[in-house]
């Protein structure tokens, strides 16, 4: 007996969403669920009773090993770790479309997902966000159901002192990126400044490979400064060459590397039509 192929690919993905919020990487995702596919394809179909929460805990344990490898790179990375942009059109039809129709890849999530301990994470992502019981995220952990549940419950608290802003809607987002757009154009201090929150954290990915801020760029001051020097340093060519996308499915802008400029794609928080967060990844490898 051979395994059926449409059962898979109406789980890939399902199986993509689950990977990519463990790890944080779009490459790490597909690996272990093309991992899983040859591991599924491999089993008589008669063992498997559940092929989606088999398919699942194969896919977390793979990322579960992937994480814990990654720990030891991600204390050496230079400056902010984003994870990797997943960039889509409204047009897109495939899985990656699919994955970023949840709200828990928005790049705002995904960040607060970096505070977590390889365990917590699993858990977390397997229990809240694809309802898997903790008998079987504990056999993806390879404990006890009652250390998964205290994995989960450590998690949550975790994620809820964070606080992550609910997402707004794209129509205000797009506003919003609009008007900061204009206002660096015209290299209008007051108007970029009046664009941000007061709390407002720039975090600009990129492992020292091209130039960028190495940390967090707090406040609208800082950060409107920032902007107004990468203007003076690189031209306005650097405005021109936006174009509007979607970034972990919210509306973002990728540039083209222009003279020293670096490529980059970025993605804005907003709250209460103010600019909450600005992620921007500049490392090539994540491009």
């Amino acid at each position: 007996m051979t395994v059926d192929v449409d059962t898979f690919e109406s789980n890939r993905a399902h199986l993509l969403r689950v990977g990519y919020r463990i790890t944080g990487s779009r490459s790490d995702a597909e690996d272990a669920v093309q991992e899983a596919w040859l591991r599924f394809a491999a089993q008589d179909p008669a063992t498997i009773d559940e092929p989606r929460a088999w398919l699942t805990t194969v896919v977390g344990r793979l990322c579960l090993d992937r994480l814990r490898s990654a720990a030891a790179r991600r204390e050496r990375y230079v400056g902010p770790w984003l994870p990797e942009p997943l960039v889509t059109t409204p047009a897109d039809d495939d899985p990656l479309a699919e994955v970023v129709r949840d709200e828990g890849v928005r790049m705002a999530a995904m960040v607060v997902l970096e505070r977590l301990t390889p365990p917590q994470r699993v858990a977390l992502v397997l229990h809240e966000a694809l309802d898997l019981p903790f008998a079987r995220i504990a056999e993806v952990l390879d404990c006890s159901e009652a250390t998964a549940r205290q994995h989960a419950s450590r998690a949550r608290r975790i994620v809820a002192d964070a606080d992550v802003p609910p997402p707004a809607s794209s129509a205000e987002q797009l506003a919003v990126l609009q008007a900061f757009a204009d206002a660096l154009a015209r290299a209008d201090t007051d108007g970029i400044v009046a664009l941000l929150h007061p709390d407002v954290v720039l975090l600009a990915d990129s492992d020292g490979r091209v130039s960028a801020a190495r940390r967090p760029i707090v406040g609208p001051a800082d950060v409107a400064r920032l902007f107004l020097g990468l203007l003076r340093k690189y031209g306005d060519g650097l405005l021109a060459d936006w174009e509007p996308i979607l970034v972990n499915g919210e509306p973002g802008v990728r540039t083209p590397a222009v003279g020293t400029a670096p490529a980059s794609v970025a993605v804005l928080s907003v709250t209460d039509g103010r600019i909450r967060a600005m992620y921007q990844v500049v490392n090539p490898d994540k491009l």
